[in-house]
């Protein structure tokens, strides 16, 4: 069975996004937090995307690494995007590119199918799919990356759940800035 991945940056709060989408609170990662952020992707096996999150990736990356001041883990990030497998998730989408498939059906049932798979870790972003992942019970790990700031409002990293999860702490580290990672693997 494959372990499903849930990571993103968030505010101190526990917005993904301020009101409007405005995820400019972030700034530039540092060196340090790109790479971090580099290596999560590297070992993924699959990308699992909503919508917003997939317009946002892919209006950059699949030439992030023509930009002429792109550095090489800006590079490296935009190369193995575009190599990583992707689902899109959505409705109102009607087409994908950079090895990517479009599902527009049972979002949670498709995640169920996948998890089941013998292979490797995936990963899945967006606060709306990764929401429906949540209230079923299908994350098997939090990637949170907290930066200090406080927007009061927005999009939430954790949406309302039905039950408890109970979470085990398995790594924390600290970035320049003042950003944490906090990585949790759910308890079954």
């Amino acid at each position: 069975m494959r372990k499903l991945i849930f990571g993103m940056n968030v505010t101190l709060d526990g917005y993904i996004a301020a009101p409007g989408d405005d995820i400019g609170w972030s700034g530039p990662p540092s060196d340090e937090l790109f790479q971090w952020w580099l290596d999560h992707e590297r070992a993924s096996d699959l990308s699992l995307y909503g919508r917003k999150l997939w317009e946002a990736m892919s209006s950059y990356w699949p030439t992030g690494d023509q930009q002429p001041d792109a550095t090489p883990a800006q590079i490296a990030f935009a190369r193995n995007w575009r190599d990583t497998p992707k689902v899109v998730f959505s409705s109102t989408i009607d087409k994908v590119d950079w090895n990517t498939r479009l599902v527009t059906g049972d979002a949670v049932a498709e995640i169920t199918r996948l998890r089941a798979e013998d292979s490797g870790p995936m990963t899945i972003g967006g606060s709306t799919l990764a929401g429906a992942a949540m209230r079923a019970g299908l994350i098997d790990e939090y990637a949170v990356v907290t930066h200090p700031v406080l927007v009061g409002a927005g999009t939430p990293f954790f949406t309302a759940l039905d039950s408890w999860t109970n979470l085990n702490l398995v790594e924390t580290r600290t970035f320049p800035g003042g950003v944490v990672l906090a990585r949790y693997e759910t308890r079954r």
